[in-house]
């Protein structure tokens, strides 16, 4: 990936916090490819699906490995933990004032009702978010096999993830691996002697 300016670490702080404030309920990642990728355009797609994946695989919190990968790409090891932080810092004030005021926030009337909706409009943005990405990736029958096995082995049958990963992710790279045009880098033309 081509960095065209550096983007300040201020600047990553305050977006990263703003989506630990905000954003309830789950559907992070989502969230964080709305904000590095449509709104500040820090990012490409093509840039950030690699997040996505690693996200999701390694272990830990997806939201949070994300918000690494991202500031890792945007400003290296500064920018990585200045991300983690960032998005940590609300969320952890949050929920100590939230363990103190429980009894409360449950006595609310429509408390319940809107930590529902919260979730519903995180489910969607996460749905768009697998929605962009398999448009991206699935050019073909062989991805799309990919993705019907994984449904199928994680959301249907409980298997769990990592024996899952550890067996498709080979085959899904050898497929892909296959698949890539050769790309051979062009040498300038050098004038014969004599000529």
């Amino acid at each position: 990936m081509q960095q065209t300016e550096r983007v300040p670490l201020t600047s990553i702080y305050r977006v990263f916090f703003e989506i630990g404030v905000f954003s309830f309920g789950g559907g992070l990642v989502p969230w964080i490819y709305r904000e590095v990728v449509d709104i500040k355009k820090w990012m490409t797609k093509e840039d950030f699906l690699p997040g996505i994946a690693l996200s999701q695989v390694m272990p830990g919190v997806s939201s949070t490995n994300c918000a690494i990968y991202v500031g890792q790409i945007l400003r290296g090891a500064p920018g990585a933990l200045t991300a983690l932080v960032a998005m940590l810092t609300a969320p952890f004030c949050i929920a100590l004032a939230a363990a103190f005021a429980y009894k409360w926030l449950l006595g609310l009337p429509g408390f319940q009702e809107t930590m529902i909706g919260v979730a519903a409009a995180a489910i969607g943005m996460l749905l768009r978010t697998g929605i962009e990405a398999a448009r991206m990736t699935t050019k073909g029958l062989a991805p799309m096999a990919i993705i019907a096995v994984t449904f199928v082995a994680v959301g249907v049958l409980r298997l769990p993830i990592v024996p899952v990963v550890a067996i498709i992710g080979p085959i899904s790279v050898a497929l892909a691996w296959r698949r890539a045009p050769e790309s051979v880098p062009e040498t300038p033309s050098t004038p014969e002697a004599g000529a």
